[in-house]
């Protein structure tokens, strides 16, 4: 935990950015006054937004397991604002499994430029995105990462380390950190 702790201690840290993360389609923020067509997974990337925090992707064989892990995450970040966080949970039918299509479009989500995290629960989740990862040309944003950690303290993390703008690299030590973090 000591790479969660010296993100927390950063004097550079922004706790609250004075402007919202992301543009809605459609709004006045996004420059158009009707709403976007939904592009597919396989479209252009996300529009990238002006905070420039590391996304985060929680990867599960289950969409409910992913959502309320990443409610816990955000629960536990208080007054911090959330960093770019999306789930990829289940299949695209609302079964229990992984599809690429879901990790990709969560991924171009939540890119901000500097890097996207991945966290994966377990097996196939595992083995898509090393998959993903290996294509080439590949779909996902320049600078994604599979992320070696426990799921849930994995994510708490992550999340963390992002909001308070880590870099990649102290968003990955902080998933090592949670990895070897002991109980007893």
């Amino acid at each position: 935990m000591e790479a969660l702790r010296d993100a927390v201690d950063a004097p550079e840290a922004s706790l609250a950015p004075e402007e919202p993360a992301v543009a809605e389609p459609g709004t006045a923020e996004s420059g158009t006054a009707e709403p976007a067509a939904a592009p597919s997974p396989a479209a252009q990337p996300a529009a990238k937004t002006r905070t420039g925090r590391v996304g985060v992707v929680l990867v599960s064989h289950s969409k409910a397991v992913a959502e309320s892990v990443a409610a816990l995450s955000g629960a536990l970040l208080g007054s911090v604002d959330p960093a770019p966080l999306a789930v990829a949970g289940g299949t695209p039918d609302g079964g229990i499994g992984t599809s690429a299509e879901l990790i990709t479009a969560a991924a171009r989500t939540v890119d901000e430029g500097v890097g996207v995290a991945l966290l994966c629960d377990m097996g196939s989740a595992v083995l898509t995105v090393k998959s993903l990862l290996g294509e080439v040309p590949s779909q996902l944003p320049e600078g994604t990462r599979i992320v070696d950690a426990p799921f849930l303290e994995g994510a708490v993390a992550i999340t963390l380390t992002s909001a308070i703008g880590g870099d990649l690299d102290a968003v990955l030590a902080a998933a090592e950190d949670a990895r070897g973090y002991r109980k007893r």
